[in-house]
């Protein structure tokens, strides 16, 4: 066959690379499903933190995040949570924003969105556990 493909359901760079739409979207899907299964255990530790913190004083709150166990959950969950945010919001934005400036705006600000929240956690866990 000679000539273009009206069927062609590739982009002119996927073309190129010789890569079509499943060789990129599996990654985020697999991705989303690994962050899912391990924030199961993560955020009932974290739920069990929080409980275990319950009525405390603020000097044993301190201590008790403060120390390195409990900071690595923490921190893990912190990491795990916001990856997972932003791979979701950053499906949800490709799938129902249609108009290619506000998706590039969406992404951009996603991404400064998660990134903030995920820096201001891991510091505010880190200031604990190393009391600067």
């Amino acid at each position: 066959m000679s000539g273009k493909h009206t069927n062609e359901m590739r982009t002119p760079m996927r073309r190129v690379r010789g890569l079509g739409a499943a060789h990129t979207g599996t990654g985020h899907f697999w991705h989303q499903r690994v962050t899912s299964v391990a924030g199961i255990p993560l955020t009932i530790a974290f739920v069990a933190i929080i409980v275990a913190l319950l009525g405390r004083s603020h000097a044993a709150v301190v201590q008790i995040l403060g120390s390195p166990i409990v900071a690595i959950i923490m921190l893990l969950f912190i990491i795990n949570t916001v990856y997972h945010m932003w791979i979701g919001m950053q499906e949800i934005v490709l799938d129902y924003v249609h108009e290619d400036k506000l998706k590039l705006v969406t992404l951009m600000a996603n991404t400064f969105f998660c990134f903030a929240i995920g820096l201001a956690s891991v510091f505010a866990i880190l200031k604990l556990s190393f009391g600067v």
